[in-house]
């Protein structure tokens, strides 16, 4: 397993207790048709670096996607939010179907580094942090490592009209990603836990986790469908669904600290502006 971090120039490569610098840029390596092996080929002659100063997002030129209702939670939530809408068969149905949901999310400028501020819309009540391990795709359509997304939505946008799902999801500072991508050969085991805890004022106001066993789909499966007629000349990161949903009495507040763990990858660490 590596751990790259971005730099401004370079990638900075963690693995095996070493910090080595890694002359290329994340669109060239998500250009290679075998990403893991391109960096273990890299590693033998890096030079000793230092993780960068400021954390960036692992994003340059890749569009971000999402799949929706991967997990029974989300497919409730969803329901729960729609129902005055009458749009909660949708989601029932999307559950159980052969093609999943998947939207488009964000371009790499409106995506937040860690520990910088992800945002809410100023014309939603009810808004929430989506926690989501999130797929790293080469621009071949081969999964090669992961990193952690939150995918901010606008419960009460959505839940009104699912056509409203673009202004729910997308807008700036509607997504973040990190603290690192995490390249390895090797799937993540189903036991693979995602956490988040959300603090205000210094105390925990709520916290959930899961694990990626609960997900209704195959990752390879999502790929499949989202590379349909889609070419992706950067490479591509597809979050993959939710399945911690806080209760509908609960809406982000600005100033909330949002934290969302997988290991190994991390603790991904956003504000609320």
């Amino acid at each position: 397993m590596i751990l790259i971090h971005p730099a401004s120039d370079h990638l900075v490569a963690v693995t095996d207790g070493r910090t080595v610098r890694i002359d290329t840029t994340l669109d060239a390596l998500f250009a290679e048709p075998d990403p893991a092996a391109f960096l273990r080929a890299r590693l033998a002659t890096a030079k000793p670096a230092e993780l960068p100063s400021r954390a960036r997002a692992p994003i340059q030129s890749q569009e971000v996607w999402a799949a929706g209702v991967t997990y029974f939670r989300s497919m409730t939530a969803r329901k729960e939010e729609s129902k005055d809408s009458g749009g909660g068969t949708f989601y029932d149905r999307v559950y159980h179907a052969e093609r999943p949901e998947l939207f488009f999310k964000a371009t790499p400028h409106r995506v937040s580094a860690p520990g910088a501020p992800v945002r809410i819309r100023a014309d939603s009540k009810w808004n929430v942090p989506e926690p989501e391990l999130t797929l790293a795709i080469n621009s071949a359509g081969k999964i090669f490592g992961y990193t952690i997304g939150n995918d901010m939505s606008s419960r009460d946008i959505e839940g009104e009209n699912p056509l409203y799902l673009p202004q729910a999801k997308v807008y700036d500072g509607s997504a973040a990603l990190g603290p690192a991508l995490l390249v390895t050969d090797e799937p993540l085991p189903p036991t693979t836990e995602i956490s988040i805890e959300i603090r205000r004022d210094g105390a925990a106001v709520f916290a959930g986790a899961t694990t990626i066993s609960q997900i209704k789909r195959t990752f390879v499966s999502l790929v499949e469908f989202l590379f349909r007629d889609m070419t992706f000349p950067h490479g591509c990161y597809l979050m993959t669904g939710t399945g911690v949903v806080p209760p509908d009495s609960f809406t982000l507040r600005s100033g909330d600290e949002v934290r969302i763990t997988i290991l190994p990858i991390g603790t991904l660490v956003n504000t609320i502006a």
